[in-house]
């Protein structure tokens, strides 16, 4: 059975730093592209970052480019997002999510995930 578990979130003020990670277990975790997604209060849920099954290939939304980097881990499993000059705008729950099949690197849909985390709380204080 497949299983994510996010960590890292947090409350931080404007300007700062937090990272997240991503623990996933029950399947061969290389084999799989892996995302971010957030959602605000009252929004729908939105794409934030992605990482190809190498770690070679990645993608963000426009909105976190130059401030968050995604990274991953295969031999420990693990996925992060390094979220710097945080914005108030950034506060969300942040999910992680595991795609069943390859996805080329872009925008993604939250439709082409199978698998998701239950999220970590994200609120940056201005």
């Amino acid at each position: 059975q497949v299983h994510l578990v996010e960590s890292g979130g947090g409350l931080v003020q404007a300007g700062g730093s937090l990272r997240l990670s991503c623990a996933a277990s029950g399947l061969i975790f290389g084999g799989y592209t892996m995302a971010w997604f957030r959602q605000a209060p009252g929004k729908e849920r939105e794409f934030v970052a992605a990482i190809s099954r190498s770690g070679v290939g990645t993608s963000s939304a426009d909105s976190v480019k130059g401030r968050f980097t995604i990274s991953r881990d295969n031999a420990k499993n693990l996925v992060y997002l390094q979220m710097n000059s945080l914005k108030p705008d950034d506060t969300a729950v942040y999910y992680c999510a595991l795609a069943w099949t390859p996805q080329p690197m872009g925008v993604m849909r939250s439709t082409d995930f199978t698998f998701w985390g239950q999220g970590t709380q994200v609120t940056i204080s201005s």
